[in-house]
């Protein structure tokens, strides 16, 4: 009787182990390169067994055939998968918009690091995608991300076969989300730069003789970075309630 409670007891947290690993691993914040994967491991492993209780009661059974097992297991996987890209899909219209600020502003070619996504990318993409971690921890909205994944138990129960259909119109619609969320936290820089081209534009016509390139650089990159610091907060309250919204979904 021990023997087979313990059997069941840890078949149902290295199910939903399964789960949350694979969420964890792309998740903001948790799912970062520069987060140590023993971090992300532990921080996996301490939700699941902290879930583990409240939703054992909907876990399916241990299946007898190894095969079943395996099925079951890549099923999990691929929903937490599913949820770790969505949030991550949200994350990345910050990329969005700070390459369109760098474009507006006249940073595009100052290239750095971007430790969220590894890979060279304009400045202004990386500073925005770093301080949309920071605002999501400091708000809490990193609990949100936990409730959606113990939601998700309702949504997308466990031990059936996930609706592919859903789950790739989801994403295609969540992608759109993200773009034109990023469009609409850079959409001050586009107005900015349509008139300012303008006038620099305008400026040659009247005064010919005046270095019209040669003024225009630090003055776009001086103005961008005025417009930049005016609209920063609004850009990221923005961004934080369409991230809550895209995860809210999957709730009860």
């Amino acid at each position: 009787m021990l023997e087979q409670l313990l059997s069941t007891e840890s078949f149902a947290a290295f199910l939903v182990f399964c789960r949350l690993g694979s969420a964890f691993a792309l998740l903001p914040g948790f799912g970062e390169t520069f987060v140590a994967m023993r971090a992300r491991l532990l921080c996996a492993l301490a939700v699941s067994i902290v879930l583990t209780p409240a939703v054992s009661t909907s876990l399916p059974p241990l299946p007898a055939a190894p095969i079943g097992l395996i099925f079951l297991v890549c099923q999990e996987i691929g929903v937490g998968l599913f949820l770790g890209v969505i949030a991550r899909t949200m994350l990345s219209a910050l990329q969005t918009a700070g390459m369109i600020v760098g474009m507006q502003t006249g940073l595009s070619s100052a290239l750095v690091f971007d430790p969220g996504f590894s890979q060279q990318s304009a400045a202004t993409g990386a500073f925005l995608s770093m301080l949309g971690i920071v605002v999501i921890f400091t708000t809490d909205a990193h609990h949100v991300m936990l409730a959606a994944l113990a939601d998700s138990y309702v949504s997308i129960p466990a031990g059936r076969l996930p609706p592919l259909d859903d789950f790739t119109a989801t994403i295609v619609r969540v992608t759109a989300d993200s773009f034109a969320l990023g469009v609409r936290i850079a959409a001050p820089f586009l107005v900015f730069g349509v008139v300012f081209f303008f006038g620099l534009g305008l400026l040659a016509r009247l005064m010919p003789q005046l270095q019209v390139f040669f003024l225009a650089v630090p003055l776009q990159i001086a103005l961008g970075l005025a417009v930049f610091i005016l609209t920063l907060a609004i850009g990221m309250a923005a961004f934080l309630d369409e991230f809550r919204g895209s995860l809210t979904a999957f709730g009860r």
